[in-house]
């Protein structure tokens, strides 16, 4: 699944590339400045999503339901708090602004909450009942997280970027937690994934809010 993802991901680079290679012809000052810019910004959302699948799929492959999920959450907020300062770098948007700021001072407490969970908690050696059919759920969000986002990043605009990379983002967040509310049993985790649906279900609203208001497109409206 990895080599998948990789190789999805290396033909948007390319077409990104291909892209604005075309609209440099004749390009001004302005033109060759906001393509590099856009070029940086793109790479920098690509090597936070590749870097994001790899943490996510180390997760994906515990045993363990509460395991899995933290390990899994925690690569996902590592991802979420390198797009937010990609953000910060990028963007203008004062709204987008102001809610990339909010997500890193959130979910950089959620980070090390999880760490030191994990600290504490390694992955059982065998599977147990539920860990076939709690691995196929998280496979199957990843996958639809994965591609929303990759269509998402190409965006030219930096703060419509953003949004409609974090919104795909965020739901996978939401659907992750409620995977871990049906197989999780670890309260301390039970009670993380609520969290984390109580906090990002207003977001993934406000984004859409925002992405309709500001004439974009969501990667793939739900």
């Amino acid at each position: 699944m990895i080599a998948i993802k990789r190789s999805c991901l290396a033909v948007v680079t390319a077409s990104l590339s291909a892209t604005l290679a075309l609209s440099a012809c004749g390009p001004t000052n302005d033109d060759i400045a906001h393509s590099e810019s856009s070029t940086a910004m793109y790479q920098a959302y690509n090597d936070s999503m590749t870097k994001m699948h790899s943490e996510m799929m180390l997760g994906m492959g515990y045993n363990d339901p509460d395991s899995a999920f933290t390990q899994g959450m925690l690569g996902h907020h590592l991802g979420a708090v390198d797009m937010a300062k990609t953000q910060l770098k990028y963007g203008k948007d004062p709204e987008m602004l102001q809610l990339a700021q909010k997500i890193i001072d959130a979910q950089e407490v959620e980070i090390e909450q999880m760490q030191n969970w994990l600290n504490s908690h390694p992955d059982v050696a065998a599977p147990m009942a539920d860990t076939g059919a709690m691995q196929q759920a998280y496979a199957t969000g990843m996958n639809d997280m994965h591609g929303e986002m990759t269509l998402g990043i190409t965006d030219p605009n930096p703060d419509m970027a953003f949004a409609r990379g974090m919104l795909p983002h965020h739901r996978g967040a939401v659907d992750m937690a409620e995977v871990q509310l049906e197989y999780g049993q670890d309260p301390e985790m039970l009670q993380l994934a609520q969290e984390i649906i109580a906090a990002q279900q207003p977001e993934i609203e406000q984004m859409q809010n925002w992405i309709k208001a500001n004439g974009g497109v969501e990667s793939n409206a739900q």
